[in-house]
């Protein structure tokens, strides 16, 4: 009696591991059945997901979206939320992705699944076009450099020996270098080229850069591997057809996957 108690319970336990691992990989059936590609985006993070004049959600990140749903063969829906809440989305089943600038992090990593990168940034050091005194972070030494406080950014300028100038963000940082009241800042490469996409003849440039670039890429739920998988095959797609060229230079005026 025991002994069939026993041969019943180890079916049962797996019939329940088998069902698990069917419903854990059907997300891209389910997805593909329902036609429709559910990204969680913020919505108010230019250029990545914004709204335009018209009310209309644009950006980097939702072109990226329309074009890998399109690859799925699918069309993508939008959700959007504030960002504290956006990746815990996911767990509620909210929606199936976050495309979002989402940096690949080892501690994301543990939970959540993501795809290869699809965004590279790097922190840049940015001073006015005629200054010839700063050429490398080590120059920033008893100079002024425009900084939010807490960021990393502002970690690695006073690490680099400079003044902080406190600021809300890369805007003020930018205007401040522009008028003379700081010296330079340190701040993220897609922010620079997103400016100057927008104010090329601004009088600004790169002294430098940092060699090694922090990546972005799309996040899932765990247990998904045909979906991840379908992402990074349409990611692979839209790099050779030319469609993330093309969406890379109308927002930033290069290539931001490297």
């Amino acid at each position: 009696m025991k002994w069939t108690h026993t041969l019943l319970a180890a079916a049962a336990v797996a019939q329940l591991v088998f069902a698990g691992a069917a419903q854990a990989g059907s997300n891209l059936e389910n997805i593909k059945t329902a036609g429709v590609l559910k990204i969680g985006t913020e919505g108010t993070y230019a250029p990545f997901t914004y709204h335009d004049t018209s009310g209309a959600l644009v950006g980097f990140d939702v072109e990226i979206g329309e074009a890998v749903a399109k690859k799925l063969g699918v069309k993508a829906e939008f959700l959007e939320g504030k960002w504290d809440g956006l990746i815990a989305g996911l767990d509620a089943n909210r929606y199936d992705t976050v495309i979002n600038q989402v940096g690949i992090t080892e501690e994301r990593k543990k939970k959540y699944d993501f795809s290869e990168p699809y965004i590279a940034s790097k922190a840049v050091l940015i001073i006015k076009s005629d200054d010839d005194s700063i050429k490398g972070f080590e120059d920033l030494k008893g100079k002024k450099s425009a900084q939010s406080l807490t960021s990393n950014f502002g970690k690695l300028a006073t690490a680099s020996g400079a003044e902080l100038v406190g600021t809300d963000g890369f805007d003020q940082s930018i205007q401040l270098v522009l008028t003379g009241r700081a010296d330079a800042t340190i701040n993220d490469s897609l922010s620079f080229l997103d400016f100057k996409k927008q104010k090329p003849d601004a009088p600004v440039k790169i002294a430098a850069e940092q060699a090694e670039a922090d990546h972005s890429g799309i996040i899932i739920r765990k247990g998904e591997p045909e979906l991840l998988e379908a992402i990074n095959k349409a990611l692979v797609d839209i790099k050779a057809d030319g469609t993330y060229d093309a969406i890379s230079q109308k927002y930033f005026g290069a290539d931001v996957s490297k």
